[in-house]
C-alpha cells in the first residue's frame, strides 16, 4: 500500500539528480544537490520570487528567462519546499518585468 507524500519518511519523490543529461547543469552555481525534477518549473505561468529576464519571442510573445533562477534547482528538500509554497497560491504572470514584494503582498 502506498503512503501520502505527507506521511511517509521517505523523501525521494522530492528530486533526483541526472547527471547524464546533455544540457546537465543548466543552471550554474547550484550549491548543494542539482534537483532535476523540475527541469522545466511549474511556475513559468505564475508570478514567482526567482531572478527572471523578459525577451518577446518570434510572435511578438513576452516570455520569462528563467536561466538565472536556481531555486527549483537548490537540492531536493529545499526545491520542493519553494516549489509547494508557490502553488499553494499561484498568481498568474501578467507579462510585466519582476518587481519586489513585501511580505505584506505575498
Amino acid at each position: 500500500m502506498t503512503e501520502p507524500k505527507e506521511l511517509t519518511d521517505n523523501p525521494s519523490f522530492k528530486g533526483f539528480t541526472n547527471h547524464d543529461c546533455p544540457f546537465y547543469p543548466c543552471h550554474p552555481g547550484v550549491r548543494r544537490t542539482f534537483n532535476c525534477l523540475f527541469c522545466y518549473c511549474p511556475l513559468i505561468a505564475y508570478d514567482c520570487p526567482g531572478p527572471y529576464r523578459i525577451y518577446t519571442d518570434r510572435h511578438g510573445n513576452r516570455r520569462k528567462d528563467c536561466t538565472a533562477c536556481r531555486l527549483p534547482h537548490e537540492g531536493y528538500h529545499p526545491a520542493w519546499s519553494f516549489i509547494q509554497k508557490w502553488l499553494d497560491d499561484p498568481r498568474p504572470w501578467d507579462g510585466q518585468p519582476q518587481r519586489r514584494r513585501t511580505r505584506s503582498e505575498r
